[in-house]
Order: structure tokens, then C-alpha cells, then sequence
């Protein structure tokens, strides 16, 4: 008992043990919010990486694609493994374009990545539909009643160039093919009669473009950011792009009809999203796509789902998940947050190095007080105990006071960020890298007890050497030290 009351004694009394608690705190403190910020990015990242590219992919082996994908799906429906396991698929047919819009006087040209969709099957697989920013969970290629309006508005004042079809010339016969002659001069066939015409405007397809290819950020110095539409709905952009078979250009005009905000620049400044059979159409692609999207109905089973799929379509295909594809970011963030931790914890290390000098000079100062305890009986190991009793309490008390500081500045990190954002007059969190609202965190209670854990037990490693040298003073040559 009196090995505890001496340890709370210097605890109270030594105001040099406060620099030790205050160093253990900080770095505590220091790893638990860097570990939730990192953990809440690589959280957010995964979602939207597993949200867009689903849990398997059936891939072609280039921009031709693949034919026969209803066969495909439909083998994949009748095997009784797959069919217990796949949830829903969706064909896909992605490639490269050029987008063409103007954004006032000047034409702007975008590099895109243009994707067709069916939206009932695409919305089965996930990580889209909610993402739709007007229609949230219920896409459609259609206009709202806003978006037509600016429609007929642009197609009054002339600035969308909309083709009508040409009536039919009055009078004009039939076409003959090559190899069949014509009738006789002076006989007549009779002629058909035409279609009736209709004085309809072609209305371009709708698209769902990506919101910040859409948007504009523009913030000033002591203002938030504000985000202006360049592309507002019933807008028109020319998407040109290569046709499948002999990789000509081609281009079609798209209507904006609603904007896709899944918070990642990557897929927010670039991706287009169009009806599928019109992209087939337009790429001379009837009956091909360039991948399968599939959703399992047990994500941890997708291992062997890809086997199965390997050994039930052969080789003509690319079969992998999501974390294959994404295999090398999905490291790179974890290889750097692992690194990031190491360096972290070298600020606990150096809280270590001043228990370490401030024991030695406890020791040397209470070496008379050590020796006094050893003549009253007091054993090598119980002076040795006493110190490691010392630095297991400042290493306590740091970590529990840093975890506390850690979760705190966690729970009001966006309020911190945006004090510090006016007070410096700069965006600490730039919101245009990654669109995020706000800055997300993510705490694991296992990291949080690893921490604590490894915190701890550097402050009692670093006093060991202080201890044993405690430990080992003879009691008469300690109680003549002056």
C-alpha cells in the first residue's frame, strides 16, 4: 500500500511529471483523431468505391465488349450456386468521350467517362441511385416540369439547335433498288400513301451528368463556398466519343436531366450516365456491353462466387471484385496510414525519453529517501515496484486525459475546422477535392484501446532503467549521499 501512496505523493508534488502526462496526452490524443479522420476518409472511400463498382464485375477484355449478354445473365440465373447467391445484375456499357458544352461565350470541351445504364437494374445494384441529386432513389431520363420549362425557354430565344424532320417533297415516286427496273413508260404504280406529317421537334435523350462537371465552385476570402450551375437542367451538351466496331467518331446531343453526387471528384467531375440501349445504338453496339455489374447477397462469400463465375463463362472474360480492381489505392491507403501511425507514435516515444530524464533525477535527488526505505526493510523489489508503479500511473493518467482530448476534438472536428477556416481566412478542409459536406470520422474502440495499451507501456519501459538503478542502491551509501 505505501508503494501506491508514494507514486500518488510524486504524482501530486512533482510538477515535472505534469510535462510527462501532458506529452502522453497530447500523442494519444494526436493518434486518436488522426486514425478516426483517416478511418472515416478510407470508410467513405471504400463505400463509394464498393457503391460504384459493385461486389463482382464481368469484364470485356476491350472497348468492343462482349455480345451475348443476356445468354450470360441468364446462365448465371440457371446455376444453382450463382442463383443463390447473386442478388441482381446490371449490364454496362462504358467508355471514353470528349464533352462539348457552352458556359457563356466560350465552349468548353471536357474529357468524360460516358456510361450506359438500364436504371431499374442499375438501382438494384446500389451506390446510384441515392446518389441522384432531384430524384433521389427514383431516377428517371426524363425532364422535370422545371427542366422542360428551360427547355422551351432555350428553344425560344434560339439557343438550342433542335432538328425537325423535313416533310415529304409533294410528288415525289418511289425508289427503285439496284437490279429492279422501273415500270414502263406511261404506267404508273400507284404510290403509298405517306405517313402523316407531324411538325414535332426532335428532342434529344436525356443524361444524368455528374455534379461538380456541372457545377462551378467559387468561394471569396471571408465567405463560404458557393456552387453555380452551369448546366442546369434542360441544358444541352454534345458528347462525341468512338463507335465499337471501326473506333469512328461519333457524337449525339444529350439533354441534362437530373446530376449524380456521390461526394468523390473522381466520379462527380467526370462521369455521364445514359440510357443503354441508346448508347448500343449510337456505338453500333447492339447486344454488347463491356461489363456486368452483380450484387451478392454475402459480400464475404465473393471469392468464390468469382471462381464460379470463371469456370461457368470461360476465358473470353474479365471476372474480379472491386477490391481487385481498386487493389492498389485501396494499399496505398492503408500502407500510408500505417506509416502515418508509426510517426505518431514517435511523439509518445519522445514523452517516453522525459520519463526517462525525470526519473533519473528523482532517483538522484530521493536517493537518501530511497536509502531510509531500505533500512526500515524495504527490498529491492519493492523500491524497483515503486517507480514502475510511477511511470504506470503518469502513463495512465496521459492516455486516459488523451483519449478523452482525442474523442472531444473527433466529435467537434468540423466546428474546429471552420473556426480555424475564418480565423486564418483559408479553407482548411477544401471541399472540392472530394465534395464532402463535412470532414468524416470514423472510431474504432479497439484502436482506441491499442493506443492506450501502447501508450502505457512505453511510459513503463522507459522507467525501467530509473528503477533498477533505485533498485539497486546500497542503503548505507544512499543515506550518506549529500
Amino acid at each position: 500500500m505505501y508503494k501506491w501512496l508514494l507514486c500518488w505523493r510524486y504524482l501530486r508534488t512533482r510538477y515535472l511529471a505534469l510535462v510527462c502526462i501532458f506529452s502522453v496526452m497530447l500523442g494519444v490524443a494526436t493518434l486518436i483523431v488522426v486514425n478516426a479522420v483517416m478511418g472515416g476518409f478510407s470508410t467513405k472511400l471504400r463505400e463509394r468505391l464498393h457503391g460504384i463498382l459493385s461486389d463482382v464485375m464481368i469484364e470485356a477484355h476491350d472497348y468492343n465488349g462482349f455480345g451475348n449478354y443476356h445468354d450470360k445473365m441468364e446462365r448465371i440465373r440457371r446455376d444453382p450456386y450463382l442463383a443463390e447467391q447473386v442478388v441482381a445484375m446490371a449490364p454496362t456499357l462504358e467508355i471514353f468521350a470528349i464533352v462539348q458544352y457552352r458556359m457563356g461565350f466560350q465552349e468548353v470541351y471536357q474529357r468524360a467517362n460516358l456510361v450506359g445504364i438500364e436504371l431499374e437494374s442499375r438501382s438494384a445494384i446500389g451506390g446510384f441511385a441515392e446518389f441522384v441529386v432531384k430524384r433521389p432513389n427514383a431516377p428517371k431520363f426524363e425532364l422535370d416540369a422545371e427542366g422542360r420549362k428551360r427547355q422551351e425557354l432555350l428553344r425560344q430565344r434560339g439557343e438550342m439547335e433542335i432538328p425537325t424532320p423535313v416533310p415529304p417533297l409533294p410528288g415525289a415516286g418511289p425508289e427503285f433498288p439496284p437490279g429492279i427496273e422501273p415500270p414502263p413508260a406511261g404506267e404508273l404504280l400507284p404510290l403509298p400513301e405517306p405517313p402523316p406529317y407531324r411538325d414535332e421537334p426532335f428532342l434529344p435523350p436525356c443524361c444524368i451528368i455528374g455534379h461538380a462537371m456541372a457545377h462551378r465552385r467559387y468561394q471569396e476570402s471571408d465567405k463560404p463556398a458557393i456552387e453555380v450551375p452551369i448546366l442546369p437542367p434542360g441544358e444541352e451538351v454534345i458528347v462525341t466519343t468512338i463507335s465499337g466496331g471501326r473506333f469512328a467518331p461519333v457524337n449525339s446531343v444529350f439533354t441534362v436531366c437530373d446530376y449524380f453526387r456521390s461526394e468523390m471528384s473522381e466520379y462527380d467531375s467526370n462521369y455521364i450516365f445514359v440510357p443503354l440501349d441508346y448508347l448500343q445504338k449510337l456505338r453500333a453496339m447492339e447486344g454488347r456491353v463491356s461489363s456486368i455489374q452483380i450484387r451478392l447477397k454475402d459480400e464475404s462469400r465473393k471469392k468464390e462466387v468469382v471462381e464460379r463465375l470463371k469456370q461457368l463463362l470461360g476465358e473470353g472474360v474479365l471476372v474480379q471484385t472491386w477490391e481487385d480492381k481498386q487493389g492498389a489505392l485501396l494499399a496505398a491507403i492503408s500502407i500510408e496510414k500505417g506509416i502515418l501511425n508509426v510517426l505518431l507514435f514517435l511523439i509518445i516515444a519522445v514523452a517516453g525519453f522525459g520519463i526517462l530524464a525525470i526519473f533519473s533525477m528523482i532517483v538522484v535527488e530521493k536517493t537518501r529517501d530511497i536509502g531510509i526505505l531500505k533500512a526500515l526493510g524495504a527490498s529491492h523489489l519493492g523500491v524497483l515496484q515503486i517507480f514502475l508503479a510511477y511511470g504506470l500511473l503518469l502513463g495512465l493518467v496521459g492516455a486516459l486525459c488523451g483519449t478523452g482530448l482525442g474523442l472531444l476534438i473527433t466529435h467537434y472536428i468540423n466546428e474546429i475546422e471552420a473556426l480555424l477556416s475564418s480565423s486564418f481566412g483559408m479553407e482548411v478542409f477544401p471541399r472540392n477535392v472530394y465534395y464532402f459536406d463535412k470532414i468524416p470520422t470514423n472510431i474504432h474502440p479497439s484502436q482506441i484501446l491499442f493506443i492506450n495499451v501502447c501508450s502505457i507501456l512505453i511510459a513503463v519501459v522507459f522507467s525501467i532503467l530509473p528503477a533498477l538503478r533505485a533498485a539497486l542502491l546500497h542503503p548505507v551509501r544512499a543515506l550518506r549521499f549529500e
